[in-house]
């Protein structure tokens, strides 16, 4: 048995009842594993057996069940433009809405007590037997299908409503009464405000809550190769991976690559969430998507859906299309909701007939009844807010993986980090230096780069980048000898034999720097002796020190120190630790300014994740080193056995257990395949920074969700007394239930300004 991922697009869903059906078809095939649709997407992601089924058969049951299904492709399809043909294929609105006017007009005589401005009876009749008898045959399409199926839809109330009225009123005309005795207006109205809700519905979806269409917009059609030995225009899918392609001033990069010659700025914000510009130049990464501000010719090696842009793209639309646990409790209502409303419109008929002898009374209470309770607004509560949510999330480079992820982040109340590659660079760097007594900071970098330069160490590499930064010259090492364990020497030209190791092997004398066993004077002229001096490398930024004098020592205790002797006397140190992201210490601040607590479960020894934790203001107590993958994920399963739900960031192949036993894992993007693999979602720009806009977007849509669950519950649990009891017509009732579903979709818009704070 092989198990097999499909995502199909869905037509004809007019309700969460819809969407319920078809999970409920599908989910009783014993291929089927799992089968989840989705109202407001409009898609279907089935888990099947293809030993047993095929796709098209798949689709073929969907069709079965009164919709149209189609395999949903995961390429980057061409941009529509916005809301295309929806006018057009809304041509029954407009006719429906036409027919609809003289009642319209009648009904406003009525206010005044006239009956003077409505249409005759044989206008009457007419009119309602073309909504009824044609306009509205899709309504009864979907409301048979919906039958067979098992489960009533709103279609099912629309049709039985409006019809039992439109009977009603020719059975009346036929008896020899009255105008004043029908009540064509309402059948025909009701049909008409529904359809106008469903276009005003699928003009907002279109138009507001795709981000995808947007993200279409990011990549060019159109750009220029260079074939042979000349630039030409070409479409995007022409080009092979391997081309160069040029990109000027103003336009966006068509592909990932690399520049191979130019430069400029691009701004990555669409994929990172960071608004600074990026200066490219040759050998620099450029991401598809990014708009440049000067120009650069690279060369092609992702294309389309694998770019980082398509991967995206990719991920947002399985996120969107997939469904929160909080959705369920709109399952379950929708699952019964129209039965339920079936039954209380009978009993209406039913009591109102006998409380007032008037079939007549009976018969509107029941069909307000049916109209007003629609569950339309009930099925677009969650899936609404989620996908504007994943949007904004996109935006701020927080890629969830599902639905299910990011509703659990709005319920987060404690951040686990590792620390290596999440709160700090994840490579070396120069924290500190000691020179010895007449030896100058360049002569130590000159000596140390010139035998580093044989090494491959880490340690090695980030002297000789310091060193180039300073645009030091860095001469001439000959003879180079490794003693294994200890260091490196060689004959460096113009200064003698350097030796690079361990203090031992430099012949330094750690306590020097430490001051152990010195009397406090001593130490204190040692500190501040212009030749003898201890200097923090851009301590402000690196290790946010306020008091050098005390945290110096610490340094060197943690760090790893790289020694260096010339001619066999000690000639100065390197202190190399892994510096902190810039933005690790707001992240932190941020996290607790919205009580969530911040625990570090790290690898390295206790002594550095402790001095880290220091610098990001986290509790001592909250600090834990020498962390196995085992102990780590033993450590979460504690937190979580306490109540707390708790988030995991990590981005090594040790840090999977307990990603994957979190509530929510994050990976930085970067991390190993099994790290991201097991996450439930990703980091674009890999800081926390970006996880604590990801959790509060999260809790903002959670927030939206329950609004929306609100309005819809609060709408139809007034709405159906009023309608028994006579308080609202047939007619108010359709204009209530149309605007109900733009209600929750305007109010899940409100995500699209969300600012994480």
């Amino acid at each position: 048995m092989s198990t097999q991922h499909i995502n199909l697009q869905i037509d004809g869903m007019t309700c969460q009842a819809c969407a319920s059906r078809i999970e409920k078809v599908l989910n009783k095939k014993d291929f089927v594993a799992n089968a989840s649709v989705n109202f407001a997407g409009e898609t279907a992601q089935v888990e099947y057996d293809d030993a047993q089924t095929t796709p098209e058969e798949l689709m073929q049951i969907i069709q079965k069940t009164g919709f149209q299904a189609a395999i949903k492709t995961t390429a980057l399809p061409e941009m529509q433009p916005e809301n295309a043909n929806l006018w057009r294929n809304h041509w029954r609105t407009w006719l429906l809405l036409a027919l609809a006017a003289p009642f319209m007009l009648g009904m406003a005589g009525m206010l005044f007590g006239s009956h003077a401005l409505m249409p005759p009876a044989w206008l009457q009749i007419a009119l309602a037997s073309i909504v009824q008898l044609w306009l509205a045959i899709p309504f009864y399409k979907s409301a048979i299908a919906s039958v067979r199926g098992g489960l009533a839809n709103m279609d099912v109330l629309v049709s039985i409503g409006t019809l039992a009225i439109y009977l009603y009123s020719i059975g009346m005309v036929l008896a020899g009464y009255s105008v004043h005795h029908v009540y064509f207006e309402a059948g025909v109205m009701v049909i008409a405000f529904v359809s106008l809700g469903k276009f005003l519905e699928e003009r907002t979806k279109r138009g507001s809550l795709n981000s995808l269409g947007l993200m279409m917009q990011l990549t060019p059609r159109q750009v220029t190769v260079l074939r042979g030995n000349q630039w030409q225009p070409e479409k995007l899918e022409n080009v092979q991976i391997g081309d160069t392609l040029r990109a000027v001033q103003g336009e966006r990069i068509a592909a990932d690559g690399v520049v191979i010659a130019g430069e400029a700025w691009a701004d990555e914000s669409h994929l990172t969430g960071e608004s600074q510009p990026v200066y490219k130049t040759a050998g620099s990464k450029v991401l598809a998507g990014s708009i440049l501000s000067g120009s650069v010719d690279y060369r092609a090696e992702q294309l389309g859906s694998n770019t980082l842009l398509g991967d995206m793209m990719n991920a947002l639309a399985d996120a969107q299309g997939s469904k929160a646990p909080i959705a369920r409790l709109a399952d379950k209502a929708a699952a019964v909701f129209v039965p339920t409303v079936l039954a209380i419109a009978a009993l209406t008929f039913i009591a109102t007939w006998a409380i007032t002898g008037s079939a007549t009374k009976a018969l509107v209470h029941a069909v307000a009844v049916l109209v007003v309770a629609c569950p339309c607004a009930l099925g677009l509560a969650t899936p609404a807010a989620i996908m504007a949510g994943m949007g904004v999330a996109v935006r701020h480079g927080v890629w969830f993986k599902n639905a299910a992820a990011m509703e659990q982040a709005g319920h987060i109340d404690t951040v686990v980090l590792d620390k290596t590659g999440t709160l700090t660079q994840g490579k070396p760097d120069i924290a500190a230096i000691w020179t010895a007594p007449n030896i100058s900071e360049d002569t130590l970098f000159q000596a140390a780069a010139a035998v580093e330069q044989h090494a491959a160490h880490p340690l090695a590499k980030a002297i000789v980048s310091h060193a180039a930064e300073r645009g030091i010259a860095i001469p001439t090492a000959t003879q180079p000898e490794t003693e294994a364990g200890a260091g490196l020497q060689a004959q460096v030209d113009g200064i003698g034999l350097v030796k690079v190791g361990k203090p031992d092997f430099a012949n330094l004398d750690v306590h020097a720097i430490w001051g152990d066993g010195q009397p406090e004077n001593e130490r204190s002229e040692f500190q501040q002796n212009e030749q003898s001096e201890l200097r923090q490398n851009n301590a402000d930024d690196i290790w946010r020190i306020e008091q050098p004098e005390t945290i110096a020592d610490n340094i060197w205790r943690i760090a790893s120190l790289v020694a260096v002797s010339i001619n066999g006397e000690a000639a100065g140190a390197f202190a190399l630790a892994d510096p902190l992201k810039p933005d690790s210490a707001e992240a932190i601040a941020r996290l607790h300014a919205h009580s969530i607590s911040v625990y570090i479960l790290s690898g390295d020894n206790t002594a550095t994740v402790s001095h880290i934790a220091a610098q990001l203001g986290i509790d001592a107590a909250h600090a834990h080193g020498n962390q196995s993958p085992r102990s780590k994920a033993d450590f979460i399963a504690q937190l979580k056995a306490q109540g707390r739900n708790v988030a995991m960031v990590g981005d090594g192949i040790n840090d999977a257990p307990a990603l994957a036993l979190a509530d929510v894992g994050f990976a930085v993007r970067g991390s190993t395949d099994i790290a991201e693999h097991s996450a439930d979602a990703v980091l674009v720009r890999q800081s926390v920074n970006q996880l604590a806009d990801g959790i509060f977007i999260a809790r903002a849509t959670l927030k939206n969700i329950k609004q929306n669950l609100f309005f819809a519950f609060i709408y139809n649990i007034l709405g159906i007394p009023l309608a028994a009891f006579g308080l609202l017509t047939p007619v108010i009732a359709g204009a209530m239930m149309a605007m109900s579903s733009v209600s929750v979709l305007g109010n899940a818009l409100r995500l699209k300004k969300f600012q994480a704070r």
